[in-house]
């Protein structure tokens, strides 16, 4: 069975990461996986939002430490090679696409794993879950994106404790210090997830794309410099049928019928 799922329903398009006996620790199989699934995300119209999950007990345990060689006398090994060719692009993406990207993190988040569920635009994580910045127990330091938005989500005390003492951070936890959306329970996590990225699809795509765009540019503007990027984003959304649509809407006094347009 392959080891991330896809498929798609009602706009969103869900993709599971599927190796359960391995806390869907990622290797490149899956990293490959994972690039095809948001590229289909970004260029199929129908597709409206994303849905990503773990299957089995963990979201994502992060890099699968089994597949490198450490043992006494092998070679060293350049780390910069996998974060350039997989976890630097995937990244990138998820924070680029422009359209929302719903986490459910089901159990442990740890290391890439936990910054990969970050790295999307809202994070649902069931009551038992976990986030673990785990990189300095193995001597290295948090990537994927890890030093940027744990400051930026949690402020610099906590993202250093963290990042140095490497300790689980309980999914209540991380709600509490904003690092999350929402905590749920257990066994409503999923219906919760597709629930709400089904809500997602049937909004305004573009605004929604054009907020992330805004969101993401505000933490290195100036005030002066997010002031413009708003008026510019706002003229291309005004530019919408979707914005047409809402309008006429509420002025009409009905649920509006967005096309993502």
């Amino acid at each position: 069975m392959s080891s991330v799922l896809v498929s798609f329903d009602s706009g969103v398009l869900q993709v599971t990461l599927n190796r359960p006996e391995k806390l869907n620790a990622l290797n490149p199989e899956m990293h490959k996986l994972l690039r095809q699934a948001l590229e289909r995300a970004a260029e199929e119209r129908e597709v409206r939002a994303v849905l990503l999950g773990g299957a089995g007990r963990g979201f994502c345990a992060g890099q699968d430490l089994s597949e490198r060689d450490v043992s006494p006398g092998a070679a060293p090994i350049d780390l910069s090679v996998s974060l350039g060719s997989y976890y630097n692009p995937l990244v990138r993406r998820l924070r680029e696409l422009p359209k929302p990207v719903v986490c459910a993190v089901n159990g442990v988040a740890a290391g890439a794993g936990a910054n990969l569920a970050l790295a999307c635009d809202i994070v649902l994580a069931g009551r038992s879950a976990s986030f673990m910045q785990s990189f300095s127990r193995i001597g290295l330091v948090p990537d994927a994106g890890g030093t940027w938005i744990l400051p930026r989500l949690v402020g610099k005390a906590r993202a250093m404790g963290l990042a140095l003492l490497g300790e689980k951070l309980s999914a209540e936890q991380a709600a509490q210090w904003g690092l999350i959306w929402k905590v749920v329970e257990d066994d409503v996590l999923f219906s919760e997830g597709i629930q709400l990225a089904k809500q997602l699809a049937e909004g305004p795509t573009r605004g929604y794309g054009l907020i992330k765009k805004a969101m993401h540019a505000s933490s290195g503007n100036s005030l002066d410099a997010q002031l413009e990027l708003e008026r510019d984003l706002q003229r291309e959304a005004g530019y919408s049928e979707d914005y047409r649509e809402g309008v006429t809407a509420f002025k009409e006094k009905r649920t509006p019928r967005f096309k993502g347009k």
